[in-house]
């Protein structure tokens, strides 16, 4: 192997790696127009089912988007308004939680000192203050929310981008095999990124809508404040892969147990551990079966990846951006190896043959493969025989079946020339 090959081989992946280092940093920078452009792409996928349907009823398309994108916007708004509402509640009572939070703070101090354990209690006592870790664990619910609207406050961009999506979308796989450079192309994995996309977040949303629903009334049930507001976050940080459920139980069990102590608390924490076990591992596995086929790690990682590029909207767009970057590599020659390593790896395994001692399954194609080597000749014989009968007005003689046995090339014809 010459010396200018290896530097070829080592210099293509090097040349990727830089290439996807500089993608990964624009898109980054670029994150005030590439979030709310990407969040009408995702809300004209969920869309364009309905669209088609009401199409399919012979309503003009027009008509069609502008009634299925104010649908969307009217439910929106109202999710927005409800969120609005508690989160601004919720701030204005945080300075008193905090002023119980500092009162159970000092009562443990004073039990510690009469069992005789030393604490150091200044440094304690900061948990209390304004700017203090506890502060910002309270105001996760506020900040990720802020997030989530500053992603969609140019509303704009995103309800114009979305309409335009949506109007074209009957031209969009004529554009895509004119893409390809065969009219008559195939589209199929265009084709599967929508269907899957819309699966996935048609699941999510319905196990992340009866996780908020649950969650909200066992916070009713216990009495802990604002049991609306930890629906809600429920609701949507189940969006969130393998975090979202912990991210969205900590600032309600802290709540709880500032309010109603610690019992309370652990039993509003036992009750997201169920929801989460019996939606997240058994409902959703089951209903999705497949159809993400990403592996654990790659979840996690994605989510850390899409996060630190775009933020909270980035962690909710994670799996679907990945399952995309997925579909997109399996169907390229020279990167499927990645789409494998990010598979979940649960493809069905190939068979093994039944037994040593049956081995029909083979003889099935070997028969087929090896029947015309015996049975054309016999074929074509009784066909020649026919047509020799026909011939001579039906003197049929009783030796002509025997001639197809020996009739093999070069056994009876070099007596014939």
């Amino acid at each position: 192997m010459s010396a200018r090959s290896v530097l070829a081989k080592v210099r293509n992946p090097l040349w990727s790696a830089a290439a996807l280092c500089i993608v990964v940093a624009g898109m980054k920078e670029a994150q005030s127009v590439l979030v709310p452009i990407m969040v009408a792409v995702m809300l004209a996928i969920i869309c364009s089912p309905a669209v088609r349907w009401l199409g399919q009823r012979r309503i003009p398309n027009a008509l069609a988007v502008l009634a299925v994108v104010g649908l969307m916007m009217a439910v929106l708004a109202g999710f927005g308004a409800l969120v609005g509402g508690s989160v601004s509640s919720f701030r204005e009572s945080i300075p008193a939680y905090q002023e119980r939070l500092g009162t159970m703070i000092h009562d443990l101090f004073a039990w510690l000192h009469s069992k005789g354990v030393k604490v150091e209690t200044q440094r304690l006592l900061e948990v209390v203050e304004p700017g203090n870790a506890a502060k910002k664990a309270m105001e996760f619910v506020g900040s990720s929310m802020n997030a989530l609207a500053s992603a969609l406050s140019n509303t704009v961009l995103v309800v114009l981008t979305m309409v335009l999506i949506l109007m074209e979308g009957s031209t969009v796989p004529a554009k895509l095999r004119a893409l390809s450079g065969d009219p008559s192309g195939d589209i199929t994995q265009y084709r599967r990124i929508a269907t899957e996309v819309q699966s996935y977040l048609a699941i999510k949303t319905v196990l992340s809508l009866a996780t908020g629903v649950i969650i909200g009334i066992w916070a009713a049930i216990l009495g802990v404040d604002f049991a609306l507001l930890w629906g809600l976050l429920a609701f949507l940080l189940n969006y969130i892969p393998n975090i979202g459920s912990i991210l969205a139980a900590i600032p309600a069990m802290l709540l709880a147990l500032i309010q109603l102590g610690i019992g309370p608390s652990l039993a509003l924490g036992g009750g997201y551990v169920v929801v989460n076990m019996v939606l997240g591992n058994v409902v959703e596995p089951m209903w999705m079966g497949r159809k993400l086929g990403l592996s654990t790690t790659v979840v996690f990682l994605s989510l850390v990846v899409w996060g630190w590029v775009w933020g909270p909207v980035g962690m909710l767009l994670s799996v679907p951006l990945t399952m995309v970057i997925k579909i997109m590599l399996e169907n390229s020659k020279e990167w499927s190896f990645v789409a494998t390593l990010l598979d979940s790896g649960q493809a069905p395994e190939p068979e093994a043959p039944e037994s040593d001692s049956e081995p029909a399954p083979v003889s099935e194609h070997q028969a087929s493969s090896s029947a015309p080597c015996t049975e054309r000749s016999p074929v074509s014989g009784n066909h020649s025989a026919g047509q020799a009968d026909s011939e001579s007005d039906g003197s049929v003689s009783e030796p002509e079946p025997s001639e197809p046995e020996p009739s093999k090339p070069g056994a009876s014809d070099p007596p014939a020339r």
